[in-house]
């Protein structure tokens, strides 16, 4: 929805970062600006949201979104402003986030799939608990097969969606599953200790929608008049004539039928966006529960907190709903990554490379000084956010090639200016080419324009190279 990237954040959320997060939350031997001398390996916590987008952040520039917990995190961390999923769809991306791979190297393309036992081995979980690390997972774990208990310490992940509610109650304070999910985080994290090292992967459901239900984002009930009085801004491009520049067989897929579902008046609009972002509001909760577990814990200081989602959501933009396409909406993700050994130069800096969910597993790897098995096609992000100098991608394939109905199968290139898209599910196939510099909204095919012509042909044929590169 907001597509602007300010340099800092507003005075709200600095307020409340001070409040909510940092008043008494740090220990006292660990002062501001100060690089602590730990020798000790980090431990490491994975965030992983679902289906929320790069700019559902109050540190992102969202002037309405409360996130001061995270924006916490930000303003001592790093914040990676163009993070992308190379599949926007849950257990595709799932399965790049754990392994670092592309689809077309590890071969999940759907839900029902698992890991094969050569692809856990060397998925980062497994990789840390053999060197050491006591390794739990908590929350939607969103691959298929059986659930892999036995190849960690702590295992309290649950099948398919969940639901926000139980089934056939009301909804009531005290049940929604984002806050039993922060109850079983902050367990596992009391039950820490400085003697051995941790990873936790903490996978949320929120900000997904309840598919197939009248209330989509159920948020929450103790946030039921946070927001109330906030008018949501409509995206420039939520109207009748963005979405009918879309080719016919988006116009009539599977993302414009949610759409309609979701947001297609405008009190049903504010009521969704509103849900949504409570949902993403009592996620920051967790997240500051969390901190302050560690801070108990005596544990802070050396615990690396990564930050992410998913996927990216659209919130109307071109009259769509869902994601799984490559408007930016659909692939665009935060990116917070807190290092507690950062120096103060450092700190609540920014990075604009182009960073992607097949870097988190190889980052994760090497924060524990673990070496980074050559199957994984992703980038270590440390010299990113510590700010050394290293050689960056250009541009990455994306790659959606999961089989629906009504859900087209779509692949292409995003540069750093260009943005080349491929329909493939029709015949012949559609061909997209936008000018993110001077349409960043994505409302202009350039494709078929003659004056693009040599653009589109090497675009199409970096396309080829990636596409060969990865298998």
């Amino acid at each position: 929805m907001i597509l602007h990237e300010p340099h800092r954040c507003r005075f709200f959320t600095v307020l409340a970062i001070c409040i909510s997060m940092f008043l008494g939350a740090i220990s006292s031997s660990v002062s501001r600006g100060s690089e602590p001398k730990v020798a000790r390996k980090p431990n490491i916590v994975f965030i992983l949201t679902d289906d929320q987008r790069f700019d559902a952040l109050g540190c992102a520039g969202n002037p309405v979104v409360k996130t001061p917990n995270l924006d916490g995190l930000a303003a001592r961390g790093v914040r990676f402003t163009n993070m992308f999923c190379t599949t926007s769809i849950c257990a595709i991306s799932r399965a790049t986030f754990m392994t670092g791979q592309w689809e077309r190297r590890h071969g999940i393309k759907g839900f029902r799939k698992p890991l094969s036992e050569t692809q856990f081995a060397n998925s980062f979980p497994a990789l840390l608990r053999k060197n050491g690390y006591r390794a739990a997972f908590i929350g939607k774990w969103g691959l298929g097969g059986k659930h892999p208990k036995e190849k960690y310490d702590d295992f309290r992940g649950f099948r398919g969606q969940g639901r926000y509610y139980p089934k056939g109650k009301s909804a009531q304070p005290g049940e929604h599953l984002t806050h039993k999910l922060g109850d079983q985080a902050v367990e596992f994290l009391d039950g820490c200790s400085k003697d051995e090292p941790f990873v936790l992967q903490y996978y949320t459901k929120a900000a997904h929608c309840q598919d197939g239900n009248t209330w989509p984002f159920q948020a929450d009930v103790r946030y039921k008049d946070l927001y109330a009085d906030e008018i949501i801004p409509v995206p420039s491009t939520a109207t009748e004539k963005y979405y009918r520049r879309l080719p016919v067989f988006l116009q009539n897929s599977e993302a414009r039928k949610r759409w309609k579902i979701r947001f297609s008046n405008p009190q049903l609009y504010q009521k969704s966006v509103k849900d949504y972002y409570r949902l993403v509001t009592g996620i920051d909760d967790v997240v500051g529960r969390m901190v302050k577990k560690l801070n108990e814990k005596h544990l802070f200081e050396n615990t690396v907190i990564i930050f992410t989602s998913d996927n990216g959501f659209y919130l109307g933009e071109h009259g769509l709903a869902g994601k799984w396409f490559m408007h930016e909406e659909s692939i665009r993700l935060p990116l917070i990554v807190f290092d507690p050994r950062l120096p103060v130069s450092r700190q609540g800096k920014t990075n604009d490379e182009l960073v992607l969910n097949a870097d988190i597993a190889p980052t994760i790897v090497s924060l524990a000084g673990v070496a980074i098995p050559k199957i994984m096609q992703g980038k270590d992000l440390s010299p990113l956010f510590q700010g050394k100098s290293t050689d960056w991608r250009d541009d990455f394939l994306y790659e959606h090639r999961f089989k629906h109905p009504t859900i087209p199968m779509n692949e292409g290139v995003r540069g750093k200016r260009w943005k080349y898209v491929r329909y493939t599910s029709v015949d012949p196939v559609y061909e997209e080419l936008f000018d993110l510099k001077n349409d960043p909204h994505e409302t202009e095919n350039l494709a078929k324009k003659p004056e693009y012509r040599n653009k589109l042909t090497q675009m199409r044929k970096r396309w080829r190279t990636l596409s060969k590169s990865l298998e």
